[in-house]
């Protein structure tokens, strides 16, 4: 099942911090990923919506979102859960939403209209989103929300410049109020804390100050008049409606004298301008912090201002990006920033007292191209056309470090097998090796003459370093240890599409486009060994334990696989093996990824990698509705102006020039990885990298079960201190937590005992349970006591089917190294400290001597006394 998304951390929407502040929800595409800013963590929920996410609501208490995508369709997520409640279509795009303060009510804002609900409730309802009331007054859509502090009123701004206030309530003095004073469409509105005080910022970068002349305990509620006769006058219609409608409020720009008498009343105090005479910059967003009066402005630039209202002092200024800043949001404390830049997909969040980032994440600028996994699976390395290699944690799911050496598209990445040292190709006609220990590149291989490198391979050893060329058709040899080109292989006709060593032996197998596959000799000075001839060109070819397999790439009968035919529309472009080698992953042109069983040849699973219909090739039927005699209208923009839509081209168009065509990106799978531990699988996709691992939920999946085995049996067994038949009893249920139960019911001087009786079957199965206990259980010691007695009494018996196990092994030493790092640091922290601790106890009580006076000073009193 979908695991994690990583490589992508912002795409285009608003920013919203949970209600404690310390963790960030940032919409990414068609999903949302939490960050847990405090525990450095970051976590995509399994669900999507249709087309990308415009627009997320969360309420006060923070366990339900609201998420609405491009064309208006909204899901209703409980965010404890991580999972949809409620399907909801508002049939036009929603501009923004907006709960208010007490979650009883929210807001959303689409054309010109803004529509209020009755929020959903903790009861299960057939309804969850019920319209209360519609109000009407600006001309032109509306851009943004807010809500006053005890939610009796709310503040909506339009793209016709004006700012409108209304009543959650019919209140007697303020049905509706319309605010003008700007030159620019309106981007957000802020109501001064517990008051009806108002800020409205617009696009020129213009800041109107009101103050209004009634407080929020000065709004009179409307007097009760014809309210029975109403009551029954609605009971009348609703026997004739399928769904009961809200109430209707239409406000008018200038009312009469009439209507605005013993009415809330609002004057502008100030305005104020963020650029300075003669500059032009957008302002794109802003957020304000009602407790701290703190006001933060972002623009088209990259450059946000931190103000201080209502004064307007100008407190910080940073540019962050080259591109414009599309969000920002304040958390609850006022301390922390998050800003999103959708053009680099650029998330930031900054600490403005300190001046730091405490998170600065940004992904592959154009697509990512390639991936490999470390031999523990704990990192995994990404290349992109955009020449950068990134570094990725798959526990966390953050980048680490990002290397920029290359100048041009990097085409393949890998580990040496030590897991310390990444070695990328690429176009620009180097291969470099970068080290994890110092974050630096230390090897540059290059070829004689320059070369746009298309692969790369690494032999087990870590020593020899291969390339293929694209434009010369040669593969290149080169030490690690020098430094040094050893040869240049020549025999292919076409481009080197793919490398892979042997593991076991020192074979090369080399595939390329002129529809054939070479292997290599290095013992025999390179000669070529065998050459397969096959009937389309080779895109890609990979060694398992065992044998070779290849992928064949035809674009117009589909895709050919060794000896399997399938015939699809699209192609295969990339595969992988898993990690005991009895399944093939194969991915390509498609939305689709395939895992085929390679002994008995048939699928096995196709994953549907993703659901967005805001990328391109997602459709499998074209929609004939939409085909004219120009094309399809699905290409014609109908954007009106908007930062992501076209300019309006001449005075009195409502609607996007006819002629322009605007190209969504293409779903593709570019490369695919299965994780060495055998328990997920990695593929770099046009939304970014995503990682599918094993569900660890309950699943009844027993083993040899027999009809003795019942948990009960199980606990009496163990009340016996019969450890090791009670250990093989609950494999044989293979229930987690039970198993937990009874390995941690053994005392530790018993550890040795009991795995030296273990049956060889269960050795196996213990040491998987282990290593996926170590990244759960607090019990350390405990653990690693079993695992060290485990690998040293049947050691001997586990190397002879190391093929087998190399999965299992690896996923331990994964969970064990990524222990051992934590407590290292922590460990060298404390050594730290102590040393700290015991300098200063030292010092104190001893008294400093008097410092000898120099031999210039002595001078100097000399001259003095001569002087005198």
């Amino acid at each position: 099942q979908f695991s994690s998304l990583l490589g992508t951390v912002y795409r285009r929407g608003n920013l919203s911090f949970t209600r404690d502040g310390s963790s960030l929800i940032s919409p990414v595409g068609n999903r949302i990923s939490v960050f847990d800013l405090k525990n450095n963590k970051c976590e995509t929920f399994p669900l999507a919506t249709r087309l990308n996410i415009v627009c997320v609501g969360l309420s006060p208490d923070g366990s339900l979102a609201i998420l609405i995508d491009e064309e208006g369709a909204a899901l209703l997520v409980s965010l404890i859960g991580k999972c949809v409640i409620h399907h909801f279509y508002f049939h036009k795009p929603v501009h923004s939403v907006s709960f208010s303060p007490d979650g009883k009510k929210f807001v959303i804002t689409k054309d010109n209209v803004a529509l209020m609900y009755h929020a959903p409730g903790k009861k299960r309802e057939f309804n969850a989103f019920v319209l209360d009331k519609t109000y009407y007054g600006p001309y032109d859509e509306t851009t943004c929300i807010d809500w006053t502090d005890d939610s009796k009123c709310f503040a909506v701004g339009s793209k016709d410049m004006s700012t409108w206030v209304f009543g959650a309530e019919r209140w007697a003095n303020l049905i509706y109020y319309s605010l003008g004073g700007h030159k620019d469409v309106i981007v957000a509105c802020f109501f001064e804390e517990n008051s009806l005080d108002l800020y409205t910022i617009s696009q020129d970068a213009a800041l109107c100050v009101w103050q209004c002349d009634t407080e929020l305990d000065g709004l009179k509620p409307m007097p009760p008049k014809n309210a029975a006769r109403e009551k029954d006058a609605a009971g009348d219609d609703e026997e004739f409606l399928e769904e009961p409608k809200g109430e209707e409020i239409h406000g008018k720009a200038n009312p009469s004298e009439q209507e605005t008498r013993e009415k809330v009343k609002y004057s502008r105090v100030a305005k104020y301008f963020f650029n300075k005479e003669g500059d032009f910059n957008n302002l794109t967003c802003a957020a304000y912090h009602k407790k701290t009066h703190l006001l933060v402005t972002g623009f088209a630039s990259g450059i946000f201002h931190l103000h201080e209202l209502p004064d307007f002092n100008l407190i910080h200024s940073l540019s962050i990006s080259d591109q414009r800043i599309a969000s920002v949001s304040v958390n609850c404390t006022g301390d922390w920033i998050a800003f999103g830049c959708s053009g680099l997909g650029q998330l930031l969040v900054w600490e403005w007292q300190s001046e730091s980032y405490v998170l600065k994440q940004q992904g592959h600028f154009n697509s990512m191209v390639s991936l490999a996994y470390s031999p523990d699976g704990q990192y995994i390395v990404t290349g992109g056309e955009d020449g950068k290699v990134k570094v990725w944690n798959t526990s966390s799911s953050f980048c680490f470090v990002t290397f920029t050496e290359h100048t041009s598209g990097v085409t393949a990445v890998t580990f040496t097998s030590n897991g310390y040292v990444i070695l990328s190709a690429s176009l620009d006609g180097t291969v470099r090796a970068f080290d994890l220990h110092r974050y630096r590149n230390f090897r540059t291989f290059t070829s004689p003459r320059p070369s746009q490198f298309s692969c790369l391979a690494v032999d087990s050893s870590g020593e020899i370093v291969s390339a293929g060329s694209q434009d010369s058709f040669e593969i290149f040899i080169w030490s690690m240890q020098s430094g040094r080109l050893l040869d240049v292989l020549s025999g292919h006709e076409g481009p080197i599409s793919s490398l892979s060593f042997n593991p076991m032996k020192c074979v090369l197998a080399s595939a390329s486009w002129d529809k054939t596959v070479k292997l290599w000799d290095m013992l025999e000075s390179w000669r070529t060994k065998e050459t397969f001839i096959l009937n389309s060109d080779v895109k890609i070819s990979t060694f398992p334990m065992k044998w070779l397999f290849f992928c064949v790439f035809q674009l117009k009968c589909g895709s050919e696989i060794n000896y399997f035919l399938f015939f699809f529309t699209r192609s295969f472009t990339t595969l992988c093996y898993s990690a005991d080698g009895q399944s093939v992953l194969a991915g390509g042109l498609s939305k689709f990824v395939c895992i085929y069983n390679v002994k008995e040849q048939i699928l096995m699973k196709k994953f549907e990698i993703s659901c967005n219909f805001s990328l391109d090739a997602m459709e499998v039927y074209l929609d004939r509705r939409k085909m004219t005699e120009f094309g399809s209208m699905a290409l014609i923009d109908g954007g009106a102006g908007d930062e992501d839509g076209v300019a309006i081209p001449l005075p009195g168009v409502k609607r996007g020039d006819m002629s322009y065509r605007h190209f969504k990106p293409e779903i593709r799978v570019t490369c695919l990885q299965f994780s060495p531990t055998g328990r997920s699988w990695a593929a770099t996709t046009t939304e970014g990298l995503l990682i599918y691992s094993l569900d660890s939920g309950l699943i009844f999946d027993p083993f040899e079960l027999d009809i003795d085995v019942t948990p009960s049996n199980i606990r009496k067994t163990l009340h016996q201190k019969e450890y090791t038949k009670a250990i093989v009893m609950a494999f044989k249920l293979n229930e987690k937590k039970l198993i937990q139960e009874v390995i941690e019911a053994v005392p530790s001087e018993e550890v040795d005992v009991v795995c030296s009786s273990l049956p060889d079957l269960y050795v196996e199965k213990v040491l998987e349970f282990l290593a996926s206990a170590f990244e759960i259980s607090c019990h350390l010691e405990f653990y690693l006591i079993w695992t060290h007695k485990l690998l040293m009494l049947h050691g001997q018996k586990l190397k002879t089917r190391s093929v087998k196990l190399l999965p299992v092994i690896q996923f331990l030493q994964k969970s064990i190294q990524r222990h051992f790092e934590d407590v290292s640091k922590l460990c060298e922290w404390n050594i730290y400290n102590i040393k700290y601790a015991l300098a200063i106890s030292q010092q104190r009580g001893m008294k400093r001597l008097a410092e000898e006076p120099s031999e210039d000073e002595e001078d100097l009193d000399s001259d003095s006394d001569y002087l005198m």
